[in-house]
């Protein structure tokens, strides 16, 4: 594959607000990419946009919107086409967690997680992929999770979820060969971001974090490759759990998962 010569894109980030987004935006915009950056938070991206335009002489375009309300995707396409804004890679970014046990959690918000998490995601890179593929100069970015190797309780939906991601992406990355479009499934393990603010501090089940400057740095040293692969894993640490699972029956991940990630621990 040739390489990405990012001066030529323009880079859909969504919950680009805070955390590995906004990493993703500063990142690529000191590349010389254009961004559109996509969360609920206008004031925050607005902030974030002038600060790219200004430091780094890009189009930083700050759109504020709810992508697990129904075919955002549609809804966004055509804004964006309304100011003239050709989308030509796509980072799917935007998630949260719900932790705790599943049987206590709340309806809404479990279908709001599913929303966002999934649903957000297929919609998305169903709105733009047809697009990014005829180019064939750019890239798709979902982000899964260390969480998508393995059952995770008190993380249910969400290991679900990134599972999801993580499977869908790499058929993605499959059916997309041949015509120049990168696909890439990223995998961080816990990060130091606003996550934790909304899912619980319990979440991370005790691991180190890293950085969102970690988790980006990685993404693009994986699609500046020759021949990037389907997925990518974020850390070493993190590479070796998801291969010591895999030593182990489901039931044993399952139970050392648990026994890590239950909220009973922290009483």
């Amino acid at each position: 594959m040739q390489p990405i010569d990012y001066r030529r894109q323009t880079v859909l980030i969504t919950g680009a607000s805070s955390g590995i987004g906004a990493e993703f935006a500063r990142r690529l915009a000191a590349r010389g990419s254009d961004v559109v950056l996509v969360a609920r938070r206008r004031d925050r991206l607005e902030k974030l946009a002038g600060q790219l335009s200004e430091r780094h002489g890009v189009t930083a375009t700050a759109t504020a919107m709810d992508l697990a309300v129904p075919r955002a995707g549609a809804d966004l396409d055509r804004e964006l086409a309304d100011r003239g804004i050709e989308v030509t890679s796509l980072v799917n970014n935007a998630g949260f967690a719900t932790y705790g046990p599943f049987h206590e959690e709340d309806p809404d918000r479990l279908a709001a997680e599913i929303a966002l998490d999934i649903t957000g995601v297929v919609d998305l890179s169903r709105t733009f992929i047809g697009r990014l593929r005829e180019r064939g100069d750019g890239f798709l970015v979902n982000l899964a999770s260390m969480a998508a190797y393995q059952a995770a309780p008190a993380l249910a939906v969400y290991g679900a979820a990134k599972a999801f991601v993580l499977t869908f992406t790499e058929a993605l990355w499959y059916e997309s060969r041949g015509t120049g479009l990168r696909v890439l499934a990223l995998s961080p393990g816990a990060t130091q971001t606003e996550f934790f603010e909304v899912a619980g501090e319990g979440a991370d089940g005790g691991m180190s974090r890293t950085t969102p400057e970690t988790v980006v740095r990685t993404a693009l040293k994986t699609l500046d490759r020759r021949n990037p692969p389907p997925s990518v894993i974020v850390g070493r640490l993190n590479r070796i759990a998801s291969s010591t699972t895999t030593l182990l029956s489901r039931r044993h991940a399952t139970m050392v998962l648990g026994s890590m990630m239950s909220p009973e621990k922290g009483r």
